[in-house]
């Protein structure tokens, strides 16, 4: 199995590097062959090469059975003209990475930051290719303009195809799961577009009659995240409602850093850490990779899955096995969730769990 490694910006080098050597460690267990190849995106490209993607690294990537992306400090780059291309959105529209899928779940040895005696097990299946953001939603140009400078527009895409697959997606999921969908939307007030979401959804869900299916507003579905977890399963959304909503329930159900996520088309995989890349505590030894661990674990799972490999989907079930053992001692934790240890000696701490499977 070959990857491409790039670690990006902030604390990206330092989980990036905790992640490989846990993936290391499960390869070796299992006797399987495992190659990585390294290559710089974000800042470390942009001063090297003038921009923070290059687009030889984005086609090489196709190459790979998986690519595993660390954080990028987009906020802090430069205008997309000056060579500051957003880096995940540039995997996401390169490679059709169109699903994010972002799970949410309780561990009964955490505390989580809900109502005592709530639990929450869910996925996210977040459309990633259009929608409101406006560095996705063109083949050419700005999905945001200013006519004049007291007056900026921005244009939102949804289109039945895109609504249609990642709806699909959510489906298939719900089947090996607890079979219910809930599809988040505002169709009462954005009538055509999230109108244009909704019918998608209804009309895949006529494939899957085993599954339940309801829809929320993005409102109400906050609330209801916050007093009834325990009703969702698998949630379908639109690009900026999955994306806070992903950091809302992962934050309620323990920490936003310990939370997984993949970016997967039908032929290309990636995993990158649903956290952003803290700069302020990079090259301390402090982060939590957690996140960056579990991504690549549902990764090698998605790519035991596509290939048919039972190695590898075992490999991405020790590796989460292996985060969850390690959480469970308190005196193994890093110190964003109680704990006194650092990212690389967390590492190590997951690797021997992952060893002695």
């Amino acid at each position: 199995m070959k990857f491409i490694v790039l670690p990006c910006d902030g604390i990206g080098p330092e989980i990036v590097s905790a992640s490989v050597r846990v993936l290391q460690a499960a390869a070796q267990r299992f006797g399987l062959e495992l190659k990585l190849d390294y290559d710089k995106v974000g800042f470390d490209s942009l001063h090297e090469f003038g921009t923070t993607l290059r687009e030889e690294v984005l086609q090489r990537s196709r190459n790979y059975d998986g690519v595993i992306l660390g954080t990028q400090s987009h906020a802090d780059y430069p205008a997309p003209e000056q060579g500051g291309r957003n880096v995940s959105a540039g995997y996401r529209i390169g490679l059709d990475l169109y699903a994010n899928v972002r799970p949410a779940r309780t561990r009964p040895f955490l505390e989580s930051n809900m109502k005592p005696g709530k639990t929450m097990d869910l996925v996210i299946m977040r459309e990633a290719t259009e929608g409101f953001y406006p560095d996705r939603n063109m083949s050419r140009g700005w999905g945001e303009v200013m006519p004049t400078p007291d007056m900026a527009l921005s244009t939102r895409k949804i289109t039945r195809h895109c609504s249609e697959r990642i709806a699909r997606r959510a489906f298939e999921l719900a089947m090996t799961r607890r079979k219910k969908v809930t599809a988040v939307h505002k169709a009462n007030s954005f009538h055509m577009t999230d109108g244009l979401f909704l019918e998608a959804v209804r009309h895949v869900a006529r494939e899957f009659p085993q599954v339940q299916l309801e829809d929320l507003l993005i409102d109400a579905s906050t609330a209801h995240l916050v007093r009834e977890p325990e009703r969702f399963d698998v949630i379908v959304a639109t690009n900026f409602y999955g994306d806070i909503l992903s950091d809302l329930a992962s934050e309620l159900s323990g920490s936003l850093g310990l939370a997984g996520s993949m970016m997967a088309s039908d032929e290309h995989c990636c995993a990158q850490a649903q956290h952003g890349s803290a700069p302020t505590i990079a090259g301390k030894d402090i982060a939590n990779p957690t996140s960056m661990i579990l991504s690549v674990a549902m990764m090698v799972q998605w790519v035991g899955d596509k290939q048919r490999h039972e190695g590898w989907r075992k490999i991405g079930d020790t590796m989460t096995a292996a985060v969850d053992q390690v959480l469970e001692n308190p005196a193994t934790r890093t110190r964003d969730i109680g704990g006194t240890m650092g990212c690389e000696a967390f590492a190590q701490a997951v690797a021997k769990a992952v060893e002695a499977a």
